[in-house]
């Protein structure tokens, strides 16, 4: 008898301390555990997880469960952080047809970035050729506020322009970065209105293919480039619409504003930003005077590649080992070109001793390199002789 009793308490003994545990672990899961949610010390999503395999293991058979799981990434609140600082602008022109009167027509929709918020006014940077030719300028925010606003400058080069408006509706300004130190294969982010403001605030995510690319741009369509343009590339998608739209690092900064893709049927993920190192010098200038003064040579010039080779040595009478450069077409009267002493077919060669091949190099070092009031060293050929002159460039 005594022996049973002591077996008894043994058992009673551990399992005692096995109810405790039992206990212990119910009261945690339903009285600590929610207020460790509350607390958010527990992931929602570990949660869910958890009910469901409870639920599932209650009778053995797999029950259908609501899983409410947080998605929120670095990338989904840097959207949401800068969309408000991206705008749509409608470039609005007067209309006139002889039988009605004088109307507006929305001549095009572009994006555009709030970079700037002082004195009352907010500063917006977008394209040149989105506000190009524009009567009236209207901005239309993330939440379809409709505002007028005026350009304030715009220049063709860069294409590049800055519009102001009231910053009364204006949130904040997007923070600038960098794009000088941009490396191939990072993250990048473009935000725009592609198609017009029915896709507003469109965002699409890629990575930077590319930087220092050089992309010809023929302003005057005659089929010939006037300009490089010196852009980054990358694959996240830029149609038409998301021209003047941001392109974001990981970090939410501004690195480039978005201009151009390469639109073929046989070409995908090629599209374009002007960086913003370079963009951000000519918006200051533009906010500041309205245009970008440029150095000033006085010359109407064309690359030589653009007539026969014959007619080099035949009319420009140019040697054999010249294998590039600009002639002359005419020269203003009282300009610089005039008063160094160029004149009609003369063939520049060299700038500052840098060669010159093309138009696009002489307008690089004139638009680059150089400023109002420089003296420029010009090496031309005329009528088969080598000659040097210098000019002091002007404004423009």
């Amino acid at each position: 008898m005594g022996y049973y009793k002591s077996r008894e308490r043994r058992k009673l003994y551990w399992l005692t301390p096995l109810l405790l545990g039992v206990i212990i672990g119910i009261l945690i899961v339903s009285v600590a555990l929610p207020e460790l949610m509350k607390a958010n010390l527990i992931p929602q999503t570990t949660t869910d997880r958890m009910t469901e395999t409870i639920h599932d293991g209650l009778d053995g058979q797999p029950q259908n469960t609501s899983v409410s799981v947080d998605v929120s990434t670095q990338i989904t609140e840097v959207v949401d952080r800068v969309t408000p600082a991206v705008v749509g602008v409608t470039n609005i022109q007067k209309e006139n047809h002889y039988w009605l009167e004088e109307g507006s027509v929305e001549a095009g929709t572009g994006s555009g970035v709030i970079y700037k918020i002082e004195d009352g006014n907010a500063y917006i940077v977008t394209n040149h050729h989105v506000v190009e030719g524009a009567d009236q300028i209207e901005i239309v925010l993330y939440d379809d506020t409709h505002l007028d606003a005026e350009v304030v400058g715009s220049d063709l080069f860069s294409d590049l322009a800055v519009i102001r408006m009231p910053s009364d509706n204006v949130q904040e300004a997007i923070e600038i970065g960098v794009s000088g130190n941009v490396k191939v294969g990072e993250p990048a982010i473009a935000i725009g209105n592609p198609l017009g403001l029915m896709f507003s605030s469109t965002v699409t995510q890629g990575v930077i293919s590319g930087t220092e690319r050089t992309i010809p741009q023929d302003f005057d369509m005659d089929g010939r480039p006037d300009w490089q343009a010196e852009v980054i590339q990358t694959d996240a998608a830029i149609n038409p619409g998301n021209s003047g739209g941001a392109l974001i690092n990981i970090y939410g900064q501004l690195i480039g504003i978005n201009s151009m893709k390469i639109n073929e049927a046989a070409v995908e993920g090629l599209g374009f930003a002007i960086p913003i190192d370079h963009a951000l010098p000519i918006m200051q200038e533009l906010e500041t005077t309205g245009v970008v003064e440029r150095p000033f040579l006085g010359v109407e010039v064309y690359s030589l590649d653009e007539i026969p080779h014959q007619e080099w040595e035949n009319t420009l009478s140019l040697p054999s080992d010249v294998t590039g450069g600009v002639y002359i077409w005419s020269v203003q009267p009282l300009s610089p070109a005039d008063q160094s002493g160029l004149e009609r077919l003369d063939v520049i060669v060299e700038l500052n001793g840098e060669p010159i091949t093309n138009v696009i190099d002489l307008r690089k070092i004139l638009f680059q390199e150089k400023e109002i009031g420089d003296t420029l060293t010009i090496t031309y050929y005329r009528g088969g002789q080598l000659h040097e002159t210098e000019a002091t460039l002007t404004a423009q």
